[in-house]
């Protein structure tokens, strides 16, 4: 991973913002943030509940423009481009509230995630000659998040850790180059933590990673580069080593328990 991260480090963004901020009338939620994230990088953005996190990944992702700043995603200026041409640029994101289609097995919502890569708006739900080849991708999207063998299983009967894993391969349906997750480990098991976890290390170099995250744990062992956010703003900046070490993220979010036994 050491080598991965220092060959990251050499290369040009592939994400680049620069003052880019988000205000909701007279509420500031996004503030001047700088950001690079470099090809197969691991980035975790970190920071309390309201400090600004999703806000910035939905400016990112293209569900709302920003106030301020400019946003530049594979050599492109994406700042105000549709989420949807976003996507065709290689983003894929996942939030953190469910979108899965819970009366439909599994590979069912693989198949109609890579049918809307096919076809976007507006397409029907089969498509002449390209079925077989796209049910054979969902079963191969299935293995690599570990589901295989829950193919035919409707969603609703899946874990939550399951459903979380099954929303990463939804993602993965896109081919990304860059994958974005939203508090993928929220709500799980330390069982299902450990499972999505080495899922996530696993992914391919080929997708950079962005995750929001809660769970120090999990954020700490899949990120190589962290940054923490406070108030909307970028307060620091580092390697998880840095980020454990470091006195005001200590006071701030992880807590003197947590600090010591690290």
């Amino acid at each position: 991973m050491a080598v991965a991260a220092r060959t990251a480090e050499s290369a040009e963004p592939i994400l680049r913002l620069r003052g880019v901020g988000r205000r909701f009338g007279g509420l500031e939620a996004v503030r001047d943030v700088d950001l690079d994230v470099r090809p197969g990088e691991r980035r975790a953005i970190l920071g309390p509940n309201g400090a600004g996190k999703t806000t910035l990944f939905n400016v990112v992702a293209g569900e709302f423009p920003p106030t301020s700043g400019t946003i530049e995603l594979f050599n492109h200026d994406v700042t105000f481009m549709p989420a949807r041409m976003r996507v065709g640029l290689g983003l894929t994101r996942t939030y953190q509230t469910s979108r899965l289609f819970l009366g439909l097995s599994v590979e069912d919502n693989l198949y109609l995630a890579l049918v809307g890569v096919e076809g976007g708006h507006l397409r029907p739900v089969r498509l002449p000659g390209r079925d077989g080849t796209l049910r054979s991708q969902a079963r191969e999207i299935a293995e690599r998040i570990r589901l295989q063998d829950q193919l035919g299983a409707p969603v609703r009967n899946l874990s939550h850790g399951e459903q979380r894993q099954l929303e990463v391969g939804m993602a993965l349906a896109g081919e990304p180059r860059l994958m974005m997750l939203d508090e993928p480990a929220a709500g799980l098991s330390r069982a299902e933590r450990v499972q999505l976890t080495e899922m996530l290390l696993g992914l391919e170099r080929e997708i950079t990673l962005i995750l929001i995250e809660h769970d120090m744990d999990v954020a700490l062992t899949v990120a190589e580069y962290v940054t923490m956010m406070h108030d909307g703003a970028v307060i620091v900046e580092g390697t998880p080593a840095e980020i454990r070490a470091n006195q005001l993220v200590h006071d701030l979010y992880l807590g003197r328990g947590h600090y010591e036994r690290r």
